[in-house]
Protein backbone atom coordinates (compact mmCIF):
# COMPACT_ATOMS: atom_id res chain seq x y z
CA UNK A 1 0.00 0.00 0.00
CA UNK A 2 2.78 2.40 0.96
CA UNK A 3 4.67 1.56 -2.24
CA UNK A 4 1.61 2.32 -4.37
CA UNK A 5 1.11 5.68 -2.64
CA UNK A 6 4.76 6.64 -3.14
CA UNK A 7 4.67 5.48 -6.76
CA UNK A 8 1.58 7.54 -7.63
CA UNK A 9 2.95 10.57 -5.76
CA UNK A 10 6.20 10.36 -7.72
CA UNK A 11 4.28 9.81 -10.95
CA UNK A 12 2.23 12.96 -10.30
CA UNK A 13 5.38 14.97 -9.56
CA UNK A 14 6.97 13.61 -12.74
CA UNK A 15 4.00 14.59 -14.90
CA UNK A 16 3.69 18.07 -13.37
CA UNK A 17 7.42 18.77 -13.66
CA UNK A 18 7.50 17.54 -17.28
CA UNK A 19 4.55 19.84 -18.06
CA UNK A 20 6.33 22.76 -16.38
CA UNK A 21 9.43 22.12 -18.50
CA UNK A 22 7.56 22.90 -21.70
CA UNK A 23 5.41 25.70 -20.29
CA UNK A 24 8.02 27.66 -18.32
CA UNK A 25 9.09 30.87 -20.02
CA UNK A 26 12.27 31.28 -18.02
CA UNK A 27 14.99 28.85 -19.22
CA UNK A 28 16.40 28.59 -15.69
CA UNK A 29 13.03 27.43 -14.38
CA UNK A 30 12.67 24.97 -17.28
CA UNK A 31 16.10 23.46 -16.52
CA UNK A 32 15.25 23.12 -12.82
CA UNK A 33 11.97 21.38 -13.61
CA UNK A 34 13.79 19.08 -16.04
CA UNK A 35 16.25 18.12 -13.31
CA UNK A 36 13.29 17.42 -11.02
CA UNK A 37 11.68 15.23 -13.70
CA UNK A 38 14.87 13.19 -14.15
CA UNK A 39 15.37 12.90 -10.40
CA UNK A 40 11.77 11.73 -9.91
CA UNK A 41 12.17 9.13 -12.67
CA UNK A 42 15.30 7.83 -10.95
CA UNK A 43 13.40 7.62 -7.64
CA UNK A 44 10.70 5.54 -9.37
CA UNK A 45 13.42 3.25 -10.70
CA UNK A 46 14.78 2.91 -7.18
CA UNK A 47 11.34 1.76 -6.08
CA UNK A 48 11.48 -0.88 -8.83
CA UNK A 49 14.88 -2.08 -7.52
CA UNK A 50 16.71 -0.84 -10.63
CA UNK A 51 19.53 0.95 -8.82
CA UNK A 52 21.89 1.02 -11.77
CA UNK A 53 19.38 2.77 -14.03
CA UNK A 54 18.53 5.26 -11.30
CA UNK A 55 22.17 6.17 -10.68
CA UNK A 56 22.90 6.33 -14.42
CA UNK A 57 19.94 8.65 -14.94
CA UNK A 58 21.10 11.03 -12.23
CA UNK A 59 24.77 10.99 -13.24
CA UNK A 60 24.33 11.12 -17.01
CA UNK A 61 21.13 13.02 -17.66
CA UNK A 62 21.11 15.47 -14.77
CA UNK A 63 24.77 16.24 -15.32
CA UNK A 64 24.35 16.43 -19.08
CA UNK A 65 21.31 18.70 -18.79
CA UNK A 66 23.17 21.20 -16.66
CA UNK A 67 26.19 21.12 -18.98
CA UNK A 68 23.88 21.55 -21.97
CA UNK A 69 22.16 24.47 -20.28
CA UNK A 70 25.49 26.16 -19.63
CA UNK A 71 26.49 25.48 -23.24
CA UNK A 72 23.31 27.13 -24.50
CA UNK A 73 23.88 30.11 -22.23
CA UNK A 74 27.39 30.50 -23.63
CA UNK A 75 26.31 30.02 -27.27
CA UNK A 76 23.50 32.57 -27.03
CA UNK A 77 25.84 35.08 -25.42
CA UNK A 78 23.46 35.70 -22.51
CA UNK A 79 24.62 38.26 -19.99
CA UNK A 80 25.80 36.21 -16.99
CA UNK A 81 25.64 39.20 -14.67
CA UNK A 82 21.97 39.60 -15.48
CA UNK A 83 21.39 35.93 -14.67
CA UNK A 84 23.16 36.35 -11.35
CA UNK A 85 20.95 39.30 -10.55
CA UNK A 86 17.93 37.01 -10.95
CA UNK A 87 19.20 34.62 -8.25
CA UNK A 88 16.70 35.74 -5.63
CA UNK A 89 13.90 35.70 -8.18
CA UNK A 90 14.66 32.05 -9.07
CA UNK A 91 15.25 31.01 -5.45
CA UNK A 92 11.60 30.06 -4.61
CA UNK A 93 11.32 27.63 -7.52
CA UNK A 94 14.76 26.21 -6.73
CA UNK A 95 13.66 25.64 -3.11
CA UNK A 96 10.46 23.90 -4.25
CA UNK A 97 12.43 21.64 -6.62
CA UNK A 98 15.03 20.86 -3.95
CA UNK A 99 12.34 20.17 -1.35
CA UNK A 100 10.54 17.76 -3.65
CA UNK A 101 13.80 15.95 -4.43
CA UNK A 102 14.54 15.63 -0.70
CA UNK A 103 11.00 14.34 -0.08
CA UNK A 104 11.42 11.71 -2.78
CA UNK A 105 14.72 10.44 -1.42
CA UNK A 106 13.35 10.31 2.14
CA UNK A 107 10.29 8.40 0.89
CA UNK A 108 12.45 5.85 -0.96
CA UNK A 109 14.66 5.34 2.08
CA UNK A 110 11.64 5.09 4.38
CA UNK A 111 10.15 2.41 2.14
CA UNK A 112 13.42 0.47 2.25
CA UNK A 113 13.46 0.64 6.06
CA UNK A 114 9.77 0.38 7.00
CA UNK A 115 8.23 -1.17 3.88
CA UNK A 116 6.93 -4.71 3.69
CA UNK A 117 9.28 -7.24 2.01
CA UNK A 118 8.19 -8.49 -1.40
CA UNK A 119 7.28 -12.14 -1.89
CA UNK A 120 9.66 -12.46 -4.87
CA UNK A 121 12.67 -11.10 -3.01
CA UNK A 122 15.92 -11.49 -4.96
CA UNK A 123 18.94 -13.29 -3.48
CA UNK A 124 21.90 -11.26 -2.26
CA UNK A 125 24.04 -12.36 -5.22
CA UNK A 126 21.53 -10.92 -7.73
CA UNK A 127 22.84 -8.00 -9.79
CA UNK A 128 20.38 -5.93 -11.78
CA UNK A 129 23.30 -4.44 -13.73
CA UNK A 130 24.30 -7.91 -14.93
CA UNK A 131 20.68 -8.76 -15.74
CA UNK A 132 20.26 -5.48 -17.63
CA UNK A 133 23.39 -6.19 -19.67
CA UNK A 134 22.24 -9.70 -20.46
CA UNK A 135 18.83 -8.54 -21.69
CA UNK A 136 20.25 -5.54 -23.54
CA UNK A 137 22.86 -7.51 -25.47
CA UNK A 138 20.71 -10.58 -26.22
CA UNK A 139 17.02 -9.73 -26.61
CA UNK A 140 17.41 -6.08 -27.64
CA UNK A 141 20.81 -6.13 -29.34
CA UNK A 142 19.48 -4.89 -32.72
CA UNK A 143 17.54 -2.04 -31.16
CA UNK A 144 20.63 -1.14 -29.11
CA UNK A 145 22.86 -1.06 -32.20
CA UNK A 146 20.32 1.01 -34.17
CA UNK A 147 20.12 3.51 -31.30
CA UNK A 148 23.93 3.68 -31.21
CA UNK A 149 24.09 4.40 -34.96
CA UNK A 150 21.40 7.09 -34.66
CA UNK A 151 23.30 8.74 -31.80
CA UNK A 152 26.53 8.62 -33.82
CA UNK A 153 24.81 10.29 -36.79
CA UNK A 154 23.35 12.92 -34.44
CA UNK A 155 26.80 13.67 -32.98
CA UNK A 156 28.37 14.02 -36.43
CA UNK A 157 25.49 16.25 -37.59
CA UNK A 158 25.80 18.46 -34.50
CA UNK A 159 29.54 18.88 -35.07
CA UNK A 160 29.02 19.62 -38.76
CA UNK A 161 26.34 22.22 -38.01
CA UNK A 162 28.30 24.06 -35.34
CA UNK A 163 31.73 23.91 -37.01
CA UNK A 164 31.77 26.89 -39.34
CA UNK A 165 34.60 29.11 -40.41
CA UNK A 166 34.61 32.72 -39.34
CA UNK A 167 35.83 35.35 -41.74
CA UNK A 168 37.16 37.65 -39.03
CA UNK A 169 39.48 35.01 -37.51
CA UNK A 170 43.01 34.73 -38.84
CA UNK A 171 44.39 31.23 -39.14
CA UNK A 172 47.66 29.60 -40.05
CA UNK A 173 48.25 26.89 -42.62
CA UNK A 174 50.69 24.32 -41.18
CA UNK A 175 51.52 22.93 -44.64
CA UNK A 176 52.50 26.37 -45.88
CA UNK A 177 54.62 26.95 -42.78
CA UNK A 178 56.46 23.65 -43.35
CA UNK A 179 57.31 24.62 -46.96
CA UNK A 180 58.95 27.89 -45.93
CA UNK A 181 62.61 28.44 -46.83
CA UNK A 182 65.12 30.55 -45.04
CA UNK A 183 65.49 32.83 -48.04
CA UNK A 184 61.78 33.64 -47.90
CA UNK A 185 61.88 34.75 -44.30
CA UNK A 186 65.30 36.28 -43.72
CA UNK A 187 66.73 39.02 -45.89
CA UNK A 188 70.35 40.01 -45.40
CA UNK A 189 70.98 43.70 -45.99
CA UNK A 190 74.49 45.02 -46.46
CA UNK A 191 74.97 48.45 -44.95
CA UNK A 192 78.12 50.55 -44.76
CA UNK A 193 79.66 50.80 -41.34
CA UNK A 194 79.18 54.08 -39.54
CA UNK A 195 82.24 55.99 -38.48
CA UNK A 196 82.36 57.80 -35.18
CA UNK A 197 82.84 61.48 -35.69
Amino acid sequence: MFEAIVFYAFGLILLVSALCVITARNPVHAALFLVLAFFTASAIWLLLRAEFLAIALVLVYVGAVMVLFLFVVMMLDINIERLREGFWRNLPIALVVGGLMAFEMISVLAYRVYGMPRPNERPLSYSNTKELGRVLYTDYVYAFEIAAVILLVAIIAAIALTLRRRKDVRGQDPAQQARVRREDRVKLVTMPAEKDG
